[in-house]
């Protein structure tokens, strides 16, 4: 019989953790705590700056490190060595590479209309470029 009453007693301890457990994440999905407004206000300057400098690279031309431009030349090159494999992984590097210019340029874009918001709410950290 204390078999039983061991069995049960670990039981109900473990019922009793998963009902805590479950509870917990649902009584802190209840607390608001806001949509970070004012950190992503204070943070405009040097996420644009990011973002100048990442476009700035990847429209550089061809001696710039890590543009489009570079890419393409060593794309080229390991095309006309016959490197097959090379070429491939550098044109597949190239193509993911050349999508992310028009997604920071939008970024860019919804970022600057961040900036006119956090100006017209009193944020002096978030002048619009």
């Amino acid at each position: 019989m204390p078999m039983n009453r061991k069995a049960a007693a670990i039981g109900a301890l473990a019922l009793a953790g998963s009902v805590l457990a479950g509870a917990a994440p649902a009584q802190a999905a209840e607390t608001p705590k806001g949509d970070g407004a004012k950190a992503i206000c204070k943070r405009v300057p040097a996420t644009q700056a990011r973002l100048d400098k990442a476009l700035k690279r990847l429209n550089g031309d061809a001696t710039v490190v890590g543009s489009v431009a570079r890419l393409e030349k060593r794309v080229a090159e390991a095309k006309s060595a016959g490197h097959t494999e090379v070429y491939t992984y550098l044109n597949d590097r190239l193509d993911f590479r050349k999508t992310l210019v028009p997604t920071l340029e939008l970024r860019q874009k919804d970022l600057k209309a961040v900036a006119d918001w956090c100006g017209k709410q009193g944020s002096s950290s978030a002048g619009s470029k």
